[in-house]
């Protein structure tokens, strides 16, 4: 009986599975959020930073080390990690895809603690 092939997955093809692996994630951590993007979450916890990080290692990797065409977050400072997710939410970064549309959901607390998360994250895929 002949072997089937592995067939490798697409980038765009991996990227789509990622946000709809992510959904859920999103999902519970937008129904804890406060009702409007504009007031920040006052108390997160390192667990909920970890939730709303896991969403975005599907398509920039585990601890934010990318090894394909999408840009790696880890070793990146907090400020431009920063600036980057506020460009994506007022939609002025040019060079965004589906950031501009996921950034909307997140509040100023939150991109914070995200851009804090990944500029701390290891170089060689250690644990937090």
């Amino acid at each position: 009986m002949p072997r089937k092939s592995f067939r490798l997955l697409s980038p765009l093809r991996c990227a789509w599975l990622g946000l709809l692996l992510a959904s859920p994630l999103v999902a519970h951590a937008a129904s804890s959020a406060p009702s409007t993007s504009s007031t920040p979450s006052t108390s997160l916890t390192p667990q909920d930073v970890a939730l709303l990080a896991a969403s975005c290692i599907n398509c920039h990797g585990p601890q934010g080390q990318s090894r394909g065409g999408i840009p790696p977050l880890a070793g990146q400072t907090q400020a431009h990690l920063r600036q980057r997710m506020l460009d994506f939410q007022a939609g002025t970064a040019t060079d965004a895809t589906v950031m501009t549309r996921l950034m909307k959901g997140y509040d100023s607390a939150q991109i914070e603690a995200l851009a804090q998360w990944f500029s701390g994250a290891l170089a060689k895929g250690g644990q937090r």
